[in-house]
């Protein structure tokens, strides 16, 4: 039977060591040594998984959503950080910040080291 109180998510990266300085110093996130050479992100609700993987592929969607009070105040907070924020095209438009708005809740989508795609994103 599935234990829905133990369900994780997990992608990959290729250095653990810079996964684990973003997600701990950048983003301010529990990161802790898992099992067998894993980091896990403990998120208040959920932990997430990141497992070493050297010929890593980064994902060409959103691997992790964070839920903020304001997008564009976390933006700023994360750019002045060094985080730089996707600009899109088309069918999702982003501003001069890389901030969406207007077409579903206001997002902004950055890269981790690994270059998984992360966004904030208002909850509301």
């Amino acid at each position: 039977m599935i234990k829905p109180d133990f369900v994780f998510s997990s992608f990959s990266a290729p250095d653990l060591d810079a996964e684990r300085r973003f997600y701990r110093d950048t983003l301010g996130l529990d990161v802790v040594d898992g099992r067998m050479g894993t980091l896990e992100l403990h998120t208040g609700k959920a932990t997430v998984l990141i497992y070493p993987k050297p010929d890593h592929k980064p994902a060409t969607f959103t691997v992790l959503n964070f839920p903020v009070d304001n997008v564009e105040a976390e933006v700023d907070r994360l750019s002045k950080l060094g985080v730089k924020f996707e600009h899109y095209e088309g069918q999702i438009k982003t501003d001069a910040k890389g901030i969406a708005r207007g077409n579903g809740p206001t997002i902004a989508w950055f890269k981790d080291p690994a270059g998984n795609i992360l966004s904030v994103l208002e909850a509301r």
